[in-house]
C-alpha cells in the first residue's frame, strides 16, 4: 500500500458544497451545488470562470456538441457555456422525481457509451436515520430516461464504470461501502450487485469517484479529508489528504492526464471546524509519478 500523501492547494475557493470535478477542454470544471453555481478553471488563472444556475446543480457533463447537460435539482436540461454570467439556451429535456418532493439530482457521470447515470438523493428535513427514497437513473437521446434495477438509497454517490464500461460502481453513503454490478448501458440492464469495498475509518463516508487508467477507484472521503485509491478487487492502495474534512469528489486530468484533482466542502462544518479547516471549500491537487486520467465520454446528444 502507498504511503499517505498531502495534496497542495490548488486554488482558494469558500465552495459551501463544491462537486461534480471533472477535467474538459484544458479546464477543471465543477459545481458549487448550494449556491447554484457551475465553475470552470484554466490552471495559471487567478479565478474560474463562473455560471448563476437556476436551480442547484448536482452533475453535469460535457457533450458531443458542446453544450452541457445539466442536473439540476428536480430535472435534466441543457445548455450552452457562454461569456455572460449565466448559460445560454438552457432547456428541460426531463423532469426528474416530479412527484417526490423529498428528492434531489446528486451524484452523475456518463457511461462509456456516451449515456448519462446519475442517482438522486434524500434530503428532506426528517431524514435521521435518512430513508432510502431515492433511485438511480439513466439518460440518453435514443431511450430517455430509465430507472436502473438497483436498491433504494439516501444517498446515491460514487457513479463511475469501468474501463470496458460494463461495470458500475455507486454507493449509498450512509452504509460507508461502495457496491458494483453488471451494466449494459443500451438495455440500461443491472446485475450482480455485489461488494466492492468498505470504508476503513468510522469518520470515512464515500462520495464521488472515479476510474484512472490501470482500473483503479479513486474515492472521496467525507468527513476523513482524503481520496483513497483502491486496486480492482477492492483492495485500499493509500491515500491522499486535504487539509479539509469535507472531501467530495475526485478528478484525474490536466494537460498530461497526470493530475489529480479535489473538490472540498464547507457545508456541515461548525464555527470552530472552518476556523480550524479554513481552506474548506477549496480545490486541492499535485502532479502524480505516472499519467492516469481517462478522459469522460462526452455525452451523446446527436444520436438519432
Amino acid at each position: 500500500m502507498m504511503a499517505d500523501t498531502a495534496l497542495d492547494l490548488a486554488l482558494p475557493c469558500n465552495a459551501t458544497l463544491g462537486e461534480g470535478l471533472l477535467w474538459h477542454d484544458g479546464r477543471w470544471w465543477w459545481t458549487d451545488i448550494e449556491a447554484a453555481m457551475l465553475h470552470a478553471w484554466r490552471p495559471g488563472e487567478t479565478a474560474p470562470a463562473s455560471w448563476r444556475l437556476p436551480d442547484r446543480l448536482g452533475c453535469f457533463a460535457h457533450c458531443r456538441s458542446g453544450r452541457l447537460l445539466l442536473g439540476l435539482a428536480k430535472r435534466l436540461a441543457m445548455a450552452a457555456p457562454g461569456d455572460g454570467p449565466e448559460l445560454a439556451q438552457l432547456r428541460t429535456v426531463a423532469p426528474v422525481d416530479a412527484a417526490e418532493p423529498r428528492t434531489r439530482i446528486n451524484d452523475g457521470r456518463t457511461d462509456r457509451r456516451g449515456y448519462f447515470v446519475f442517482g438522486t438523493m434524500n434530503e428532506a428535513v426528517e431524514r435521521r436515520p435518512r430513508s432510502t427514497i431515492a433511485s438511480f437513473y439513466q439518460y440518453s437521446l435514443r431511450h430517455g430516461l430509465r430507472r436502473l434495477a438497483l436498491p433504494a438509497v439516501a444517498i446515491a454517490n460514487s457513479i463511475c464504470f469501468s474501463l470496458d464500461g460494463r461495470t458500475l460502481y455507486f454507493c449509498d453513503t450512509p452504509t460507508r461501502r461502495i457496491l458494483q454490478c453488471d451494466y449494459d448501458a443500451e438495455t440500461a440492464q443491472v446485475d450482480r450487485i455485489r461488494p466492492f469495498t468498505e470504508m476503513d475509518r468510522p469518520d470515512a463516508w464515500p462520495d464521488g469517484s472515479v476510474i484512472d487508467a490501470e482500473g483503479c477507484l479513486w474515492n472521496a472521503q467525507w468527513g476523513a479529508g482524503r481520496v483513497a485509491r483502491y486496486d480492482p478487487d477492492g483492495r485500499l492502495m493509500g491515500a491522499m489528504t486535504a487539509p479539509a474534512a469535507h472531501a467530495t469528489c475526485p478528478a484525474l486530468g490536466g494537460e498530461g492526464l497526470d493530475r489529480l484533482m479535489l473538490t472540498t466542502a464547507r457545508a456541515e462544518l461548525d464555527r470552530e471546524a472552518l476556523a480550524a479547516q479554513p481552506l474548506s471549500g477549496s480545490l486541492f491537487g499535485l502532479r502524480l509519478p505516472q499519467a492516469l486520467g481517462v478522459p469522460d465520454t462526452l455525452f451523446d446528444d446527436q444520436d438519432r
